[in-house]
């Protein structure tokens, strides 16, 4: 046995002796060896203890390494690796960090400026104060009067152009960077590291002003391009033409520039803009995109009764290099929208800053930041489509939606016997069909044309945000599934017949595939798949589903404020890149009051669901007469798009026409849903009208939970004061309430049980339980219920239930119980707690 041992540790000793030289270090491996381990590493960067003996036994060059040595080899490989990544990753961080440092700090002086600017006035003041009425009391002053200097700019000649554009760019550079305007920070938008980028708005300004700055991972001449082709980014451009371009001696050009916007809504006229764009690089090297109106200059475009011609007032893009790559961008919108060619009940729209915050500035910093990550390869895209496409879908579904509220007349539209006291507008466009928005062999030729149905409302008390993610979650609750199907067979087909379809029905659900979404998230592209089915026994084969391609925006937690839209179009199974899009939906706007743009709004917002009672304090203000002291309000705007053939076309109109009013009829029933009577938009809401306030509710729930099972649903510390609301909230067990009736539906639930169910609060009254279990689960309830009721709880085992949204979920445990009022003797619902749930 010693000499086996003896033997063994002479053995390892001469293969360890191998690799070592005189001094006893380790001999580096060859080059040819380093390879070999590289091409292996590429392919596989673990490999088990069978895959290196393999590579011994392959590599004649890796005879004289221990399968050990090449095991460590790896492993300091890996490391290496995984240090270089941590290494780029801290690197590109710290850079992002002294961009925005350096930001920050431009902003500090630009601060600091305006504060001595300010004070300086003030001492200004005080002195005409204290001068005026020694003034007033000389009445032997001459009068004297001012004539205005006439300007010499000339925008007839290119000296005269260069004039005004060098005056363009240093009235742009003193609002991006100096202290032209008084910019205020847009309310709820925090600056750092960590946020999107700085934005303010201008509170006097006579105009509408925003401005915007922040870190773009591009580099200024791409940012530049992608800035100039508006229509690409902004939505409500409706076309930008370039009518003159010259260039000038630092390599930049003046171009004057014609430009149509869509209007939002169908009561108000679109407009258009003359203005003069000067591209040129500063001293410093910082790219600068500089824009202005021409009014009373020039040759200007006409383009007749549709159009309000806006002032742009020196506006523009100044963009600088970042040392390590990427771009400071400072974003400025100064606009006179002319209110006064809009109804007064209108004009919010334009004359708040904030508006145009959302719609231009930011969604300018959030196209360029949405570019550069996908350049970067940091967005991923279902279904395999290119971020390009998906973005192209996106600007084709909206631009379609915008076309058909405004209707204008150089694209072929016309109004159909209006007599102006109709509710729904009914517009024709025979030129256009859906034959002409592609060439793909799918599309078809019909004589005919498209039709146009649509109408507005307005508004009280209704968030705009729940109203839109209750239209997209709920669409059985107001769409027509024959009228759906009317549309998708335009799509799969030449027959345009609506009269004498097939007669089906809603299945009930809708499943929706996500398609992408922009990185901050205040939009969303996804298709929808409606299941139908056919009331025919002999169709029953037949498949009767319907796909969408749906946009929905406005949406999200950080756009409370913002415009909300749902815009869809039927498409085929197949969905190839150039389909043929008939877009439809819902807008809805909010009509904040230029005096509103001074407070911070969001946190006026009641958001329905239970953060609203965790975060707003339920204390209303009142004014005199004990109504609310203030009343929100927005417009909702509604346009559905049919194809049609010429002689079917008043069979479409009127179907149409009865189609819009239903929907208008749904959504004032939802809308009522919605908002509490008397509740104000401070006020912490109700969990339905003949419920307890939300902290009553979570105690009765608690107390009943330990009441019933003799156990506590929450940490005993939990329990004390507002803490049970807010823990109740946060549990990560779903927990949902239902009522006691026939039907039983649902009345409550907290974050998770929201999530599980794929809903909201406000949505929450629509979903029957019996459309949660599945056969097995409401069996189940159904043998235990009169256990719940006599002993007061029972557990339910392990099973399946259904999302809003079609998705099946498993959980290990369902537990329910009767909830007691305070009285311990009326029970006032079922409450059920899902346990370790998730999707399948």
């Amino acid at each position: 046995m010693a000499m086996v041992v003896s033997q063994r540790r002479e053995n390892s000793s001469g293969s360890i002796s191998k690799h070592l030289d005189a001094t006893g270090k380790y001999v580096r491996y060859t080059a040819e060896q380093v390879e070999a381990l590289e091409r292996v590493y590429a392919e596989c960067p673990k490999p088990s203890s069978l895959r290196r003996q393999q590579l011994v036994r392959e590599c004649p060059i890796l005879a004289n390494i221990e399968p050990k040595q090449i095991k460590v080899w790896f492993q300091n490989r890996r490391c290496r690796e995984k240090q270089r990544n941590e290494s780029s990753r801290l690197q590109a961080v710290n850079r992002k960090l002294t961009a925005m440092n350096k930001l920050l700090m431009e902003e500090n002086d630009r601060l600091q400026k305006q504060v001595s600017h300010l004070v300086y006035e003030n001492g200004y003041m005080r002195q005409q104060l204290q001068s005026a009425t020694g003034a007033a009391a000389d009445g032997s002053c001459e009068s004297v009067v001012t004539t205005p200097r006439q300007s010499l700019r000339d925008a007839t000649n290119p000296a005269g152009l260069l004039a005004i554009a060098e005056e363009t760019l240093a009235e742009f550079l003193s609002k991006a960077t100096g202290t032209a305007v008084d910019w205020v920070q847009m309310p709820g938008m925090k600056p750092g590291p960590d946020s999107v980028g700085i934005f303010a708005i201008s509170q006097s300004s006579n105009a509408v002003a925003a401005r915007a700055c922040g870190l773009v991972g591009l580099e200024p001449p791409k940012i530049a391009e992608i800035l100039k082709d508006r229509p690409s980014w902004f939505r409500d451009c409706r076309s930008l033409e370039v009518f003159t371009s010259l260039p000038t001696a630092n390599g930049g050009s003046i171009e004057l520039v014609y430009t149509q916007m869509f209007a939002p809504t169908i009561l108000a006229p679109a407009r258009d803009l003359w203005t003069l764009r000067y591209t040129t690089l500063l001293e410093n090297g910082s790219l600068v995109v500089c824009e202005r109106s021409l009014s009373g200059t020039g040759t200007a475009p006409n383009a007749g009764g549709n159009f309000v011609r806006a002032e742009m007032l020196p506006s523009g893009y100044l963009i600088r290099s970042c040392d390590g790559g990427g771009s400071i961008i400072h974003i400025v919108d100064h606009l006179n929208l002319e209110p006064w060619s809009v109804p007064e009940v209108l004009r919010p729209l334009y004359t708040s800053s904030k508006l145009v915050d959302q719609k231009m500035t930011i969604a300018a910093l959030h196209y360029v930041r949405q570019v550069a990550h996908e350049t970067s390869g940091e967005v991923i895209y279902g279904f395999g489509r290119q971020p390009a496409v998906l973005r192209t879908f996106s600007q084709r579904l909206s631009r379609g939606f915008n076309d058909a509220i405004n209707g204008f007349s150089d694209a072929g539209w016309s109004v159909m016997n209006c007599d102006g006291a109709d509710d729904v507008i009914i517009s024709v466009n025979p030129t256009k069909n859906l034959n002409s928005q592609c060439s793909s062999a799918s599309s078809f030729q019909t004589v005919g044309g498209i039709l146009c149905a649509k109408a507005s409302m307005l508004l009280r008390n209704v968030p705009p945000a729940v109203l839109v993610r209750f239209l997209r979650e709920h669409r059985s609750e107001w769409a027509d599934y024959n009228v759906d199907a009317y549309m998708a067979a335009s799509v799969k087909s030449n027959s345009l017949t609506f009269p004498g379809m097939r007669p089906m029905s809603f299945s009930g659900s809708q499943i929706m595939m996500p398609l992408g979404h922009t990185i901050e998230n205040e939009e969303m592209l996804e298709v929808v798949r409606i299941e139908g089915q056919s009331l025919s026994p002999e169709d029953g084969y037949l498949s009767r589903d319907i796909h969408l391609l749906q946009i929905c925006g406005g949406t999200a937690e950080n756009s409370m404020g913002a415009c909300a839209e749902l815009v869809f179009a039927p498409i085929s199974e197949m969905f190839p890149d150039d389909v043929p899009l008939l877009p439809s939906g819902f807008r809805i706007i909010p009509l904040d009051s230029k005096s509103a743009d001074i407070q911070d709004q969001l946190k006026g917002h009641r958001t329905l669901d239970l953060t609203s009672s965790l975060e707003v304090s339920p204390v209303t203000s009142q004014a005199p007469g004990g109504t609310p002291a203030q009343e929100t309000r927005s417009v909702l705007t509604i346009a559905f798009q049919f194809p049609f053939e010429s002689h079917l076309q008043d069979s479409i109109a009127t179907m149409a026409r009865q189609y819009v009013r239903s929907v208008i009829t749904s959504v004032q029933r939802v809308a009522t849903a919605i908002t509490p009577t008397g509740i104000s938009p401070g006020a912490g809401p109700k969990i339905s009208p003949d419920s307890p306030e939300a902290l009553t509710l979570a105690q009765w729930i608690c107390h009943s939970y330990s009441y019933q099972i003799g156990a506590d649903l929450l940490r005993a510390e939990s329990l004390a004061g507002d803490l049970v609301l807010k823990s109740l909230w946060h549990h990560p067990d779903a927990i949902l309430c239902c009522s006691i009736k026939a039907t039983p539906v649902l009345i409550f639930a907290n974050k998770a049980g929201l999530d599980m169910l794929e809903t909201t609060l406000a949505a929450l009254q629509d979903v029957s339980l019996d459309k949660i279990f599945d056969e097995s689960g409401r069996k189940a309830l159904c043998s235990d219920f009169a256990k719940i009721m006599q002993q007061g709880f029972a557990y339910l085992p392990s099973g399946i239930c259904m999302s809003t949204m079609g998705r099946h979920i498993s959980y290990n445990q369902s537990v329910a119980w009767k909830v007691l009022a305070g009285d311990d003797q009326t029970v006032h619902c079922l409450a059920f707690s899902f346990v370790n749930w998730s999707f399948m």
